[in-house]
């Protein structure tokens, strides 16, 4: 049985038919598996092994090499403050020392409600409002703690949902546009592909 939800499920085999090997959609299933967790569970690993024709070691060595996965449970909102150089000189570190005290918990935690973790992150490429904060990898251009605060009101509230969705969902509306092929021409070209290339190989090693 899946553990992905149906739609997901879907979702992973559309993914999947987009690439000529399954091992090259790893990364889109586990931004599925995080959509639907909250985070890679141990579950969302063995499901994108699965698919990915891999094992769940390959798939867990490759979700911890990537800041925006996470391997265990995080809040429903994690905020990241940046304090690279132009953030830094702008009051990153003051904003980020404030975002723990006002969150109540330090980097690296989440808070005890469980709705936000808190992060020290490297560069978001948004330095024209330094110092740069995200949340769930929205901007939200809170560059000072009273704006900060405001923010998080907001979102204990509910009333940024249709902007910050919760953690893992990283895009809620479909791609309409993008590759468009018949499956079954896709399929032929890539057995063409293969077969012109098991010929090169035999004709090189004759």
């Amino acid at each position: 049985m899946s553990h992905f939800r149906i739609d997901l499920r879907q979702r992973a085999e559309e993914i999947l038919a987009l690439y000529p090997r399954p091992r090259s959609a790893m990364l889109p299933l586990l931004h599925l598996a995080q959509e639907q967790d909250g985070y890679v569970s141990d579950e969302g690993i063995a499901e994108v092994a699965e698919l990915t024709s891999t094992t769940p070691a390959d798939v867990r060595g490759t979700a911890l090499f990537y800041d925006m996965f996470h391997l265990e449970p995080v809040g429903r909102y994690v905020v990241g403050v940046c304090t690279n150089i132009a953030c830094l000189l702008a009051g990153g570190d003051e904003l980020l020392e404030h975002a723990s005290a006002s969150l109540g918990c330090p980097v690296g935690a989440t808070s005890s409600d469980g709705l936000f973790t808190l992060e020290e992150t490297e560069c978001l490429a948004d330095c024209d409002y330094a110092p740069c904060v995200q949340v769930n990898h929205r901007y939200v251009r809170t560059t000072t703690p009273d704006a900060f605060d405001n923010v998080v009101a907001q979102l204990r509230a509910g009333k940024l949902d249709h902007e910050v969705p919760h953690h893992g969902t990283l895009n809620r509306v479909r791609r309409a546009g993008g590759l468009r092929a018949p499956r079954a021409e896709v399929a032929a070209e890539r057995a063409a592909a293969g077969a012109a290339r098991e010929a090169r190989v035999a004709k090189e090693t004759k």
